[in-house]
């Protein structure tokens, strides 16, 4: 009897075990758009916020099948080339188009976060930011917010004197102060083009944007082992250079669940 009952509970703890910690290819979604050659296998996520706005989806998804057309020739002349390179397989590449806030109803910010895997001494990624603008349906800048963008203005320079504040707490957090130096900052310019990929953070206040997040990948300011950086420039920072559109848009603070790492949705 209790051999019994004892192999009906192993049963039943292996039959949750089954279920909670089954095979992750199960409930995987599927790709938007997908590559699959002797060369290369890539694929193109969009989340389903995305997919529920149709000019957006479709924005996102031509620009995704133009990386992956890229990618995929760029693999078949590397194998051509180098095909020993290519005896455990192809290259292994993925793009996820991933909404990160929604602001004043109208501007939308979406993290693209790209996985690639060409068989060198380890896997890389990136990241990049898009900001859509619904009324308009097309991809804009953050420059309205601002009133003057000019590289070297004030504006750019307050920016990244607070971004490199940012990015010192952070590395502190990570027990990576050594590397809280000029040296790995230096490629952070006053520009808009050389800033980082900014995003309009969450805010406590509904409709509002807390501030700027600017994203970077592994390497950009730290060794690849530190992996990628947010930092967070809140919006009473940059209240000096506001346009009556950016002090429409900003207010609130910062949520609490809004932290490094888990701004990706990953």
């Amino acid at each position: 009897m209790f051999l019994a009952s004892t192999f009906v509970r192993a049963l039943g703890v292996a039959m949750v075990c089954s279920v909670l910690f089954g095979p992750a290819h199960a409930a995987d979604p599927k790709p938007d758009t997908v590559i699959k050659t002797k060369s290369i296998e890539a694929r193109v996520f969009l989340d389903d916020r995305i997919k529920a706005d149709a000019a957006l989806a479709a924005d996102c998804l031509a620009e995704g099948k133009k990386w992956l057309d890229k990618n995929s020739a760029e693999a078949a002349a590397a194998r051509k080339a180098d095909p020993q390179f290519f005896k455990d397989g192809g290259w292994d590449f993925e793009r996820k188009y991933e909404i990160r806030s929604v602001v004043a109803d109208r501007y939308v910010s979406i993290l693209r976060n790209d996985y690639m895997n060409t068989h060198g001494a380890h896997p890389n990624s990136d990241v990049n930011t898009i900001l859509w603008d619904k009324a308009d349906n097309k991809r804009v800048s953050i420059r309205p917010f601002f009133t003057d963008t000019a590289d070297n203005g004030a504006t750019m320079k307050a920016m990244v004197k607070a971004i490199i504040a940012s990015l010192r707490v952070e590395k502190k957090k990570r027990d990576a102060s050594e590397t809280a130096t000029d040296e790995w900052f230096k490629e952070l310019k006053p520009s808009l083009l050389k800033i980082g990929a900014v995003t309009l953070a969450p805010s406590t206040e509904a409709g509002k944007s807390s501030g700027l997040t600017f994203h970077y990948p592994p390497y950009a300011v730290g060794p690849y082992a530190e992996g990628e950086y947010v930092a967070f420039v809140p919006w009473e920072t940059l209240k000096p250079y506001l346009t009556a559109e950016g002090t429409r848009i900003f207010g609130g603070a910062r949520p609490k669940g809004d932290a490094p790492g888990a701004v990706s949705g990953r």
